[in-house]
């Protein structure tokens, strides 16, 4: 991975652990600096992918806020982060409502029933917050439909046909999230799909917001293009344009560093594991996706091939399988990569089991900072 040095990271870090590389954040960061600037963009961190707070003081140097997704998210938004806060759920309590207009620069509606039914409590706050509604284009560039918010009877975001019986009033802003880990193609066509069905109901918004999903800091990713989109909706509308990205802010920044417990035998090696897939990378099951391993191959193309699990009683808790130029042994170290994003957001104590220490490394000294590591009381408290 660009600017990691997963040997060093390695030798220094306890395992488990996530390590992140700050100067890997930094470069990402340059990236998106140079998107705002360029197109006028205001580019925000999605809390739901990446909400590891303590290095919010170096994101907020560059990004103009957060979004969330719930009034936690919300509120470690508005503590930590100090910038906007762009408020959604796919539904909320009347308490819910109270509290995101007291933490929130935008709230956005998913359908015209809670937006009808919470007007009185939004109306109060005109001009303290900016009220907006998530469409559904109903355009699917995603690959999975478990991710895909425009997957057939998705309850995500208002189809157009909605909007014909309903008032926009009090609205200034529309939404649109339809991607998932990809480059600027797929947007390119959303935004064509989302202006010729809701093109006509922009004039006089305030903002519009291409939600996330975008892969910005990738090798690859047409930035020119995204540029250009972006300067032709702000000057064809007259309106501001948000993006929220999460793996955007955090690709390639981060690694799980693991430890090789044991080596059984079943039918072929397994070498079991200290982390966890479905404890500390329940992506890899659910998704689902291989993760990349520091000096790890493809099943069978090197001398010495095993299958990674973990130590939960899950049956199921398969990492993968991979091989490597030489055997494995207990004690050894295993560096999964790319570990950032809705990794250390997801991780649960299912079993009891040790949660991966918080760490970030400084490659500019060489420092590795233990930031957090939990301990029994912490999987005690989960429940009572």
């Amino acid at each position: 991975m660009f600017g990691v040095d997963t040997e060093k990271i390695a030798r220094l870090a306890p395992s488990p652990s996530f390590v992140i590389d700050l100067g890997r954040l930094r470069h990402n960061l340059e990236i998106l600096e140079q998107v705002q600037k360029r197109s006028g963009a205001k580019i925000l961190l999605a809390l739901k992918a990446f909400s590891m707070w303590p290095l919010f003081p170096i994101i907020r140097e560059t990004l103009h806020g957060v979004c969330a997704s719930s009034c936690w998210e919300a509120k470690l938004g508005r503590e930590e982060f100090g910038r906007e806060v762009h408020s959604f759920a796919a539904a909320y309590k009347e308490s819910d409502v109270k509290e995101l207009l007291s933490t929130s620069n935008h709230l956005l509606f998913n359908s015209f029933n809670q937006l009808e039914r919470f007007r009185p409590l939004w109306e109060k706050e005109s001009g303290h917050v900016s009220i907006g509604l998530r469409v559904n284009p109903e355009h699917s560039e995603g690959h999975n439909p478990i991710y895909d918010p425009c997957a057939p009877a998705s309850r995500l975001g208002i189809p157009v046909a909605e909007f014909e019986a309903h008032s926009l009033a009090g609205i200034e802003g529309l939404h649109f999230h339809t991607l998932c880990e990809q480059l600027f193609e797929p947007l390119e066509r959303t935004a064509k799909a989302f202006e010729e069905k809701f093109g006509r109901y922009l004039k006089g918004m305030k903002w519009l917001n291409l939600g996330g999903g975008h892969h910005i800091t990738r090798d690859g990713y047409d930035i020119d293009g995204l540029v250009e989109l972006i300067t032709y909706l702000k000057e064809k509308y007259q309106l501001e344009v948000y993006l929220e990205p999460g793996e955007a802010v955090v690709i390639g920044t981060g690694v799980l560093i693991s430890e090789v417990l044991d080596i059984v035998h079943n039918q072929m090696d397994i070498a079991i594991l200290d982390v966890s897939a479905t404890c500390h990378m329940p992506d890899v099951l659910e998704m689902p996706y291989r993760p990349e391993i520091t000096d790890g191959f493809d099943f069978g193309l090197k001398p010495n091939s095993y299958r990674l699990a973990g130590p939960s009683c899950l049956a199921g808790d398969v990492i993968g399988d991979w091989s490597f130029e030489k055997p494995l042994k207990a004690g050894d170290k295993l560096i999964f990569e790319d570990m950032s994003h809705y990794t250390m957001v997801k991780t649960t104590t299912f079993n009891g089991i040790q949660l991966p220490h918080i760490c970030t490394f400084e490659p500019e000294t060489g420092d590795l900072k233990v930031l957090r590591s939990f301990d029994y009381q912490d999987f005690k408290s989960r429940l009572a």
